[in-house]
């Protein structure tokens, strides 16, 4: 087990809600940024955590879309938090389930001695990619920030035990944002395709492959870690679509100890699973001692897991 533990979290849900006949989403409002949505994330992780700028010594970004391209946003967020910081910052993105990424790597850097406490943040604002055309995917996305603040294990009883993560190249394309960086880039966006700087999903392609792939994929996993489905006390998935229990009932997840709260929040994109375990952790339904698997599917097609002793 690679020794870490969650010494603090923060979320920033937006106040502008938006509903779809029964599904909730929250929207970023007009005037906020993206960068003031991650910062306060931040703010309230180091706050919960009782620690300061100067007890961090990495930042991770973990965001699917940034908010520029150069530089990353993890060296704007820490920025907007402090002007003489001591600690390295970048981003780790797959996606979806960045958050995941980054806590694997996280986990890592502290295992080795390299660092004692990282900042990791999440978070997108997915409403200002969605294109209006595409009812499935307009209708499904909500905003949000999440910060956890991780510092090593002293004891070696909590940390990651074990994480998965493969990416199936013939579906790279079933989700993609095609504008904006060198493949379209600003000075061409005059001659090019507005679609191409607007969320596209083929969303019916995405879920057959992912229901391909699945299953195999956690047989692997719990392979590696050697966890059975009774060893786990709550999953935590990325909050994909409406398709997500079908699809945690297929790989044979119990329905008594798994979130699913898409009609309730919708997809956070990166912020979908922190979002749900520091609200699980904030409502006592997970605590010390307790084993949690986040996993999720992202574009790519990337599949992500990793099973977390708290």
């Amino acid at each position: 087990m690679r020794g870490c533990e969650i010494a603090g979290w923060g979320r920033v849900l937006p106040e502008c809600v938006t509903r779809f006949g029964d599904q909730v989403r929250y929207r970023i409002a007009d005037d906020t940024s993206h960068l003031d949505m991650l910062a306060g994330a931040c703010r309230r992780a180091l706050d919960h955590a009782g620690m300061t700028i100067d007890d961090i010594d990495l930042v991770l970004g973990a965001a699917a879309a940034g908010i520029q391209p150069i530089p990353c946003t993890a060296a704007l967020v820490w920025e907007r938090l402090t002007r003489r910081g001591h600690a390295a910052a970048f981003d780790v993105n797959s996606t979806c389930t960045s958050f995941i990424t980054a806590l694997d790597v996280a986990s890592r850097y502290l295992e080795a001695g390299d660092h004692e406490t990282v900042l990791v943040f999440s978070g997108d604002v997915g409403s200002r990619f969605l294109n209006p055309a595409q009812k499935e995917s307009y209708e499904l996305f909500s905003d949000a920030g999440v910060a956890v603040v991780l510092r090593r294990s002293k004891d070696g009883a909590t940390g990651v035990i074990a994480s998965l993560q493969q990416t199936w190249p013939a579906h790279a394309h079933d989700t993609e944002i095609r504008g904006g960086l060198s493949h379209s880039p600003a000075q061409a966006f005059a001659g090019s395709d507005p679609a191409d700087y607007l969320f596209d999903m083929d969303g019916r392609r995405a879920l057959l492959g992912m229901m391909r792939v699945l299953p195999e994929f956690f047989a692997r996993f719990h392979e590696r870690s050697g966890l059975e489905y009774d060893d786990i006390d709550l999953w935590v998935p990325h909050q994909a679509s409406a398709a997500l229990g079908p699809m945690l009932d297929r790989i044979g997840i119990p329905a008594d100890r798994r979130i699913d709260e898409v009609a309730a929040y919708g997809n956070m994109v990166s912020a979908s699973v922190p979002f749900m375990l520091t609200r699980a952790l904030d409502e006592g339904r997970v605590g010390s001692g307790d084993t949690v698997v986040l996993c999720g599917t992202a574009a790519g097609l990337t599949a992500n897991a990793l099973a977390l002793r708290l």
